[in-house]
């Protein structure tokens, strides 16, 4: 077993993380910015490393400082968490070559599925299926362009190969719009990501987003914990998630679901992984895989009984999965919903100090948050201050359990946007399950 993570990130998931560790017996490092030095974690850590100020650029994203902090502490292993750079292919490399273990995939992995060509066409190989498209980065043939597009059939979208979070697209409804739609999203993936590699897919009307958990150990075992759906999301960004995702064809669920884990088998993929989806009238489309542990990761937990950050640990320790599929039983139904420090009709993030804080309780309720009263939640980072995280034996008894969780939130001295899923949870469509990707943007008026 590891012996000591330094966990590179802040917040809920740093605390989340730190608590697989505690039950593991492993020691923590918590390392944090200067405006972060009353994060919980950081005074729960064993030992905690300030790596430097306010600006992540300066702190989170410093892969030296983060370095650093794991030598002069003696780490033997980093966590990354979600976000800043867990999905950074440069990092796992610098991590490795330092000697520590970097808790996640191999930046090898990283990068095959951080490019969005490059991971379509390894999952066509594994038998994953996927969207109709390009079949690889656009050329400069404009004629060869508009062939492609009218092979997949308008409407179609244009993305970013590096891009990610909804940024780097561009969907083209008539030919005449193509070009210049594909050369302005060229300009943009250059400046955003410094790779003006762009490809075509055929953009489906109105798809779900559901996704697929998976958990490798690189020894040739892997596994799926189910499905979620995400499709109540604002501008790319996922608001309300639950699992299983509700109404999918069974057949085509189980041989998705084969082929991540063949996929898994195939890419020689480690650690906990998912598989993202569009999934319309009964056919799922890959879209990425995100190389990480998800923001939503506890509504599977709640669902499955699997801790998929302890799996994590075990697996960055050289250990095989503890788990077989056949263990993994699916039970009840789960909801989490994003408790982020903005206000919910103009979503302007509201930073500032917590006069009162109290997370609801009861049976089936759990509250992952690093919130505390008298906590100042800083303006430098994602207003992400919590999630509200439901189960019940059926969907609607979760549903009817968040509804009374919410009611019992109270967050006082800044806003937040419970409001916002106050609404969701009574809404009629919702609460008959199996909305699509837009439908939360509509009833917003966006």
């Amino acid at each position: 077993m590891l012996d000591k993570v330094l966990i590179a990130n802040r917040g809920e998931i740093a605390l989340r993380i730190l608590r697989a560790c505690k039950e593991l017996g492993i020691r923590t490092v918590a390392v944090h910015s200067k405006a972060d030095r009353e994060l919980m974690h950081v005074r729960l850590a064993d030992e905690a490393v300030c790596i430097g100020p306010a600006s992540s650029a300066q702190s989170y994203l410093n892969i030296p400082a983060l370095i650093s902090a794991a030598e002069v502490t003696d780490t033997s292993a980093i966590h990354p968490g979600y976000g800043f750079l867990s999905e950074n292919a440069d990092f796992a490399e610098q991590v490795e070559r330092s000697g520590f273990t970097f808790i996640g995939p191999s930046a090898e992995t990283i990068r095959l599925m951080g490019d969005k060509v490059s991971a379509i066409n390894a999952m066509k190989e594994a038998g994953v299926p996927t969207v109709p498209g390009s079949n690889g980065p656009l050329g400069d043939d404009e004629g060869e362009i508009l062939a492609t597009a009218r092979r997949i059939g308008y409407p179609v979208i244009i993305k970013a190969a590096a891009g990610g979070g909804g940024r780097g697209m561009r969907v083209v409804h008539a030919e005449g719009h193509l070009l210049s739609a594909v050369n302005v999203t060229r300009t943009e993936a250059h400046s955003s990501f410094g790779d003006g590699t762009v490809y075509m897919e055929k953009f489906l009307e109105n798809p779900r987003h559901v996704e697929v958990q998976v958990l490798a150990d690189g020894q040739g075992n892997a596994i799926h914990l189910y499905d979620r759906d995400c499709s109540l999301q604002r501008r790319h960004q996922k608001v309300l998630e639950e699992a299983p995702a509700p109404g999918l064809d069974q057949q085509a669920r189980e041989q998705v679901f084969k082929a991540c884990r063949d996929a898994c088998v195939k890419i020689g993929y480690r650690g906990a992984g998912t598989f993202e989806f569009l999934y319309e009238n009964g056919e799922f489309f890959f879209i990425e895989m995100n190389t990480r542990v998800q923001v939503e990761h506890p509504v599977t937990e709640m669902v499955t009984g699997v801790d998929i950050v302890r799996e994590q640990l075990r697996i960055a320790s050289g250990l095989p999965l503890s788990i077989r599929q056949e263990d993994v039983e699916l039970s009840g139904h789960a909801f989490e919903c994003r408790i982020n420090a903005e206000d919910s009709r103009t979503f302007m993030p509201s930073p500032g100090r917590v006069t009162l804080y109290h997370p609801p309780g009861g049976l089936g309720v759990r509250m992952d948050s690093h919130v505390y009263t008298g906590y100042t939640v800083p303006p430098h980072y994602d207003s992400l201050i919590g999630k509200l995280i439901t189960w019940g034996d059926d969907r609607e008894t979760a549903l009817i359990r968040m509804r009374n969780a919410l009611d019992e939130l109270l967050v006082e001295g800044i806003k937040t946007n419970t409001d916002l899923h106050k609404d969701l949870v009574r809404d009629g469509y919702f609460q008959q399950g199996g909305v699509n990707i837009h439908y939360l943007e509509k009833k917003l008026g966006l």
